[in-house]
């Protein structure tokens, strides 16, 4: 019996490893869309123009904590249901992800309680952040997503050993 729960143990303990790698992942390629898209909007081929990689670099840097600080919260509770009811299909994490993103961009604009309307929306912030959370919600599940809950079914033990003949 305590074969069993270290197994389930190692295999949680794992699980999280592979949920952790696969947000920072998901925040890293929602981070570089959305630098790409709001700083870059006219670049159509990058490798026509002459920018520098230090300044690239440091850019998707910024671009990677910011996403991964707003997007903490949201990327939390959708793992915790994802891995709960074992949700494994890749429109599931691709929606979430656009949820996700949505969230993070209304959590910026001010919200009209007096109307209940949100105040200063920009139609291609809102596209970018939506299309960045649902690109980074792929990436999670190409990682992560595709063995989410997974953790609970423990392998049976192998059949015995045929007897060896005399």
């Amino acid at each position: 019996m305590a074969d069993k729960w270290n197994e389930i143990l190692m295999a949680l303990i794992g699980r999280f490893f592979a949920v952790t790698f696969g947000f920072l992942a998901a925040c890293f390629v929602a981070g570089a869309v959305v630098l790409y898209a709001l700083f870059f909007p006219e670049m159509t081929d990058v490798s026509s123009l002459n920018i520098d990689q230090g300044a690239i670099n440091l850019v998707l840097g910024f671009g990677f904590v910011l996403v991964s600080g707003f997007a903490l919260m949201p990327a939390a509770i959708i793992a915790l249901i994802t891995e709960a009811f074992s949700i494994r299909h890749i429109l599931a994490y691709a929606i979430a992800g656009g949820l996700a993103g949505l969230c993070c961009y209304l959590a910026f604009i001010p919200f009209d309680t007096v109307n209940m309307t949100f105040n200063g929306i920009v139609r291609r912030h809102l596209e970018v952040m939506v299309g960045a959370g649902i690109l980074g919600g792929v990436v999670y599940w190409l990682i992560a997503g595709r063995n989410a809950g997974g953790w609970r079914y423990v392998s049976p033990p192998p059949p015995p050993l045929p007897p060896i003949p005399h």
